[in-house]
């Protein structure tokens, strides 16, 4: 039963954030506004979480993603969850914080050489993130949940099984299942 309320509510808020942006994209102003509104408080969350050793930090990636947001409106796909693009975009500011901090305290060797995997255009994010959330979608919830919240959302087992309502060995077997059938999907696919 908590599982359920848990992933109800999780949906809900998606499907109020979706609603409020694709009003606001088609031109209500207050949509959009309070859009943005709620939107910053989840992302202020997001990047506590990631962020517990630099707080701050958070209100200026706050305020950056935000921006980011408005600024790649045009590029968000509306048959696809809101929460996984806004997500990415997050990430992708706070790769870029880091990037900024590592130059800014010299160090360079370790965190340098694997820049080059994040430096991709935002063309190309976007369409793997597409095609991500497209495999995704065909997963059963056991599969797709575990993998979003632990592999996409960078959330911990525990919390990840607290958010479900599912075990942390549930989580463990559903990341390691579900990862073995996207695997085998894209190599149908090919």
């Amino acid at each position: 039963m908590q599982r359920i309320n848990r992933e109800e509510g999780y949906r809900a808020k998606e499907d109020r954030l979706k609603d409020l942006f694709v009003r606001g994209l088609a031109g209500n102003n207050a949509a959009y506004q309070t859009f943005l509104g709620e939107l910053s408080s989840h992302l202020r969350a997001f990047l506590r979480k990631r962020l517990i050793r630099l707080p701050d930090e958070v209100e200026d990636l706050v305020q950056e993603a935000l921006l980011a947001v408005h600024n790649q409106r045009h590029t968000y796909d509306p048959s696809q969850p809101l929460s996984a693009w806004v997500q990415a975009i997050a990430r992708y500011k706070l790769v870029d914080l880091f990037r900024r901090r590592a130059i800014y305290e010299q160090r360079t060797d370790t965190l340098d050489d694997g820049m080059d995997l994040f430096s991709s255009a935002d063309a190309e994010a976007a369409e793997a993130r597409r095609d991500l959330n497209k495999l995704l979608a065909d997963l059963p919830d056991q599969f797709r949940l575990p993998i979003m919240h632990t592999k996409l959302e960078g959330l911990s087992v525990r919390e990840a099984a607290d958010l479900s309502g599912m075990s942390e060995s549930a989580i463990k077997v559903g990341v390691h299942r579900g990862l073995k059938a996207l695997a085998a999907k894209i190599r149908g696919a090919q």
